[in-house]
């Protein structure tokens, strides 16, 4: 039976989910999570799709995302998915499979869900119990939207600094 197409639409955000296959762990030290940040980095422009939340969590991913284009989100999850795992498993000599299958993708149509999105994402590592506050926790977007922490991967997004502006 034939997987079923992904809803990508260009211009509408993504919220996507990759597992570690098995769920084990797919970042192990910390050269791993910068590894996977810089490859996500270059696939993102590569591909026109601007992120704009993250968390990486040890075992699983989460990014909020909308593509330029149809092929944006796959193109670049291909991508980043086929250099993180060659790096990873030279680097851990291991051989294989890191992810769980496809990773899954879910459309945000509305504000108020993209804005869930964001807050889901980034209180990850709390929901988790590896930080109490989420500005804590080193591998997720939070420092940048919450703070305005620069970030190579995370541009200013127009809808978030529309929230702290009065009209």
């Amino acid at each position: 039976m034939p997987r079923p197409p992904r809803i990508c639409i260009p211009g509408i955000p993504l919220q996507i989910v990759q597992r570690g296959n098995d769920r084990q762990d797919c970042f192990r030290q910390r050269g791993d999570y910068l590894r996977y940040l810089g490859f996500l980095a270059k696939s993102a422009q590569k591909y026109e799709a601007r992120v704009h939340a993250y968390v990486l969590m040890t075992n699983h991913v989460h990014l909020l995302m909308t593509p330029g284009h149809k092929d944006s989100a796959s193109k670049m999850m291909q991508n980043l998915g086929r250099c993180y795992v060659l790096a990873f498993n030279r680097i851990h000599e291991r051989t294989g499979t890191l992810w769980e299958g496809r990773f899954r993708s879910y459309p945000v149509a509305t504000e108020n869900y993209l804005f869930a999105c964001y807050r889901y994402i980034e209180l990850n590592p709390v929901r988790a119990g590896m930080v109490e506050s989420p500005e804590e926790y080193p591998w997720s977007s939070c420092r940048t939207n919450a703070l305005g922490a620069p970030n190579a991967i995370v541009p200013p997004s127009a809808e978030w600094i529309g929230l702290g502006q009065y009209r």
